[in-house]
This record gives structure tokens, C-alpha cells and sequence, in this order.
């Protein structure tokens, strides 16, 4: 029998709807919130949908923006003749930590996943390849090196050498099958540093 009180066990369920949240952590969650005065509370829900309400996608790059141009494609001081392409768009942060980059991104919004039924035709390819001309001189993958993100890296590059003077993938450092958000800040700054050309 559940002793919850409604409120508080859909103030838990929610939670556990989160990524990497299960039960115990949600009980966590919402009983620090109970603690919390209530101003707090507010202040959460209010940012919570502030945060759906505001952000939308830059239609430069696609990457999070409040308007139609994120921070980096709005930056005059970044590099246009340089573009990353990442999964996703929480990629950027992870890789803009080091502080070493000073291109443009490119998020494509998934990985190519035949058994998943995502193709080309599902990711931002074809906006990829739009954004490249004279005046882009690299590209440089930055996907995620599982099998996945091996096949999208070599998809994406056979289009794109006969357009770039130069594509590029992360170098040292970063393990098969790990993930971008679990690498440290070091790893990153000479994965991007010691880049490779893909041939």
C-alpha cells in the first residue's frame, strides 16, 4: 500500500521520467524540494517553463538559442571558416569548456541508425552541406566513436571532400565507444588540437 500523498507521489513520478533518475533519486528530489519554502518551489517551476517557453534552435547551426541565433553563430570574433559538426546540440558546451575552439557548429540532431530507422534524410545533412562553400576551409567531425557515430562520420565525409578543402575528426585521447560528455577537459583540448584529416 502507497502512503505517499498524491501531490508529492506525482512530484516523484516526474522525476523518474528524467534521464538517469530512478526512484530513490527521485524520493530525494522531491522530498529537498518539500524542504525548500515555497518562493523556491516557484522559482523552479517558473524556470522550467521559461525554459520550454524561450528556447528554440539557431537556424544557423541548430544549436539552443533564445531567438533565431545562438551565442557562438552571433560571436563576430568565431571562426566561420571553421565548422564542427556534433550529435547533439549539448554536445557544444562540453567541447567549448577547454576553451580551445573558436569555429562554428553544426548539430545534426541524432546519428545515422538503420535499425532505429533513422537515415540521412532524419538528420540535418543536407543543411550541412548548404552551409559549406568557399569560404569554409575544415570541417571537423566531432561525433561520438561508437558504431553509430563511425558510420555517420564516414557517411558525412564522402560527401563532404569533394566541398572542404579539409575534414577533420577528434584525435587522441577519447576511447572507442565512450561518450563526448564523459571526457575531461584535457582529453577534449587535444582531441580537438590533434585532430586528424579523414582520408
Amino acid at each position: 500500500m502507497n502512503t505517499t500523498p498524491n501531490s508529492l507521489e506525482k512530484l516523484i513520478q516526474e522525476f523518474t521520467k528524467l534521464p538517469g533518475i530512478g526512484r530513490k533519486t527521485a524520493q530525494r528530489l522531491a522530498f529537498h524540494i518539500l524542504k525548500k519554502p515555497r518562493e523556491d518551489a516557484v522559482s523552479f517551476a517558473k524556470a522550467l517553463v521559461e525554459v520550454k517557453d524561450s528556447i528554440s534552435f539557431c537556424k544557423h547551426c541548430y544549436n539552443f538559442a533564445e531567438g533565431d541565433v545562438c551565442t557562438v553563430c552571433a560571436n563576430p570574433n568565431r571562426d566561420s571558416s571553421i565548422i564542427c559538426v556534433v550529435e547533439k546540440a549539448s554536445d557544444i558546451p562540453i567541447l567549448e569548456k577547454p576553451g580551445k575552439f573558436k569555429g562554428k557548429y553544426h548539430v545534426l540532431g541524432g546519428l545515422l541508425s538503420p535499425l532505429n530507422r533513422i537515415g540521412p534524410d532524419d538528420l540535418r545533412i543536407k543543411e550541412l552541406l548548404r552551409r559549406t562553400g568557399e569560404a569554409v576551409k575544415e570541417v571537423i567531425i566531432a561525433l561520438n566513436p561508437s558504431v553509430e557515430g563511425e558510420a555517420t562520420t564516414l557517411y558525412i565525409t564522402k560527401l563532404l571532400k569533394p566541398l572542404v578543402p579539409r575534414v577533420s575528426r577528434l584525435a587522441q585521447g577519447l576511447p572507442a565507444g565512450s561518450e563526448l560528455e564523459f571526457a575531461d577537459e584535457l582529453t577534449l583540448a587535444r582531441a580537438l588540437e590533434g585532430r586528424v584529416e579523414i582520408k
